[in-house]
């Protein structure tokens, strides 16, 4: 059987963006909650109007509480709105910057919200603030530091394309194709969105002087957020030089299969109890990253053991990497 892609199309699917959505849903919604929820937490040890801008290190304008709770949320809001407007109606334009706007803004509006608490606690009066200094350059530097962060996990792959007219199993001698497909858990990146949320909430708590520090819970939510997030969404290439596995937005940690390391490859419908549950396995015989049900591209290697992954088009990634199998197999002169 000869398949073909079409002419100027990558030899690729296109990427799962459900989970970026939900991400951005949660993203919106944890930081609205946290922007309402710090001065009403502290507003028995607020005054009322609290200090809102500072000339210079001294405070020399104020909000009532309510408003101080309302303005950044509002500011927010038309944020996500905007962006979720310019997603929708020109989504091909500068691809992977809508998610590096809600990120920087929402990490620059938490902690100026965080700061504005901090600096207000326990004064008798908004002209009492505290002086800002330090906390302005962190708080600057932590969101550009999200925007960046956020910039590298969501732009696009770059990917190879193919010849037009190549066929898909027969590779002729200095042929080179490359097959790239990716895969997501939506309902893991929404829990790792929602630790990591709880893990931030709490840290900003402390940071503003509202609780004792609970650096066990802090610490838990964290680490189970990053390790759901990199466990959450895999991106897969096959290429001559074998098979590249690399998992969560940022592709670390990555695995790499040469072709001459292995045996076979093949499709095969799973569902968790076959691969022994969500997310990273080590299960019959071998390793498993299993996203979602259906099929998954399993490659058994020299050493006996099996590695499968949960990936959209298994069947043409199966398909190429046998070819760069039997290749590396053939015999030179």
């Amino acid at each position: 059987m000869r398949n073909e892609e079409p002419a100027g199309e990558p030899y690729s699917s296109r990427p799962v963006r459900r989970g970026a959505l939900w991400g951005a849903v949660v993203w919106t919604l944890g930081v609205l909650a946290l922007l309402l929820a710090l001065p009403q937490l502290a507003g028995d040890r607020l005054p009322d109007p609290v200090a809102t801008h500072w000339s210079g290190r001294d405070p020399d304008g104020s909000m009532s509480l309510t408003a101080a709770s309302l303005f950044p949320a509002a500011v927010w809001l038309l944020t996500a709105l905007g962006t979720g407007a310019a997603l929708r109606f020109r989504p091909g334009r500068g691809r992977g910057a809508h998610g590096t706007v809600l990120a920087a803004t929402g990490v620059l509006l938490t902690g100026a919200q965080t700061s504005i608490v901090h600096a207000n606690l326990d004064r008798a009066r908004w002209q009492d603030a505290a002086p800002m200094g330090i906390e302005v350059v962190l708080i600057i530097v932590a969101a550009g530091a999200a925007g960046v962060l956020t910039w590298l996990a969501t732009r696009p792959a770059a990917t190879a394309p193919a010849e037009p007219g190549t066929p898909v199993l027969d590779l002729p001698a200095g042929q080179r194709l490359v097959w790239l497909s990716s895969a997501a858990n939506p309902w893991m990146q929404v829990v790792a969105a929602l630790f990591g949320l709880l893990s931030a909430g709490a840290l900003l708590a402390l940071v503003g002087g509202l609780g004792m520090p609970d650096w066990p819970g802090i610490v838990l939510f964290g680490l189970s957020s990053v390790v759901l997030l990199l466990c959450s969404s895999v991106r897969v290439r096959v290429s001559p030089h074998g098979l590249d596995v690399a998992f969560g937005p940022f592709g670390l940690p990555a695995r790499h299969l040469a072709p001459g390391e292995l045996v076979s490859a093949r499709v095969e419908q799973l569902t968790a109890r076959q691969a022994g549950g969500w997310g990273y396995r080590a299960y019959r015989g071998g390793s498993t990253v299993f996203l979602r049900r259906g099929e998954c591209l399993v490659v058994r290697t020299k050493r006996g053991t099996d590695f499968a992954v949960s990936v959209d088009d298994a069947e043409r990634g199966a398909a190429l990497l046998n070819a760069l199998i039997a290749r590396a197999d053939a015999p030179t002169r």
